[in-house]
């Protein structure tokens, strides 16, 4: 497996890893968009070289992809200034991929690469069993008004930078492509 940032050739095969992870289009309309936006930091790949030119059994396309994951821009307004952020929205798995720490492997990578290019904080809205492991808490959140504040729990922050959310009271600033999401 490797895992690297997509490229142009992939587009198609995360549309179509989209729709039969999720059965419909929303995650698949929201990468397209966030991207022609330019408001994706990172978009990162999961490529399993060992397949062939046949679909497996999630759908992925014959480029092998397998799973995907898309951390974009957002704007932290806090009362002290605004922050550089990021959102973890949408990642996926292939269903035959599942539990083999794929997406585990995507949000590390993900997390060092928002890092390097400047964002302090990661914003997700998923379950807390899954995602705390990687530093998502509620704590820091409940302290963010967005959107998805009223997903209790389910609404978590992680820091990127240690301390970049102690105290910090703010409102996070989502891409317009998330408004679409789910009309």
């Amino acid at each position: 497996m490797v895992i690297r940032e997509e490229g142009l050739r992939d587009h198609a095969a995360i549309r179509v890893l989209y729709r039969a992870i999720f059965g419909r289009e929303d995650e698949s309309l929201l990468v397209d968009r966030l991207r022609a936006d330019g408001m994706h930091i990172v978009s990162l790949v999961a490529e399993d070289d060992a397949l062939d030119d046949a679909q497996d059994s999630a759908g992925a396309a014959s480029a092998g992809i397998i799973a995907h994951a898309l951390f974009s821009e957002v704007r932290i307004e806090t009362q002290t200034g605004p922050m550089r952020g990021a959102a973890l929205a949408p990642i996926g798995v292939a269903a035959a991929r599942r539990k083999s720490g794929i997406g585990s492997e995507l949000i590390k990578e993900g997390f060092e690469i928002c890092r390097e290019r400047g964002r302090v904080a990661v914003v997700v809205l998923g379950d807390p069993k899954y995602y705390s492991r990687f530093g998502f808490r509620w704590e820091p959140a409940r302290r963010l008004k967005s959107p998805y504040s009223d997903a209790g729990k389910n609404w978590m922050a992680a820091e990127l930078v240690p301390g970049a959310l102690k105290d910090v009271y703010g409102l996070v600033r989502y891409p317009e492509a998330f408004e679409a999401v789910g009309e």
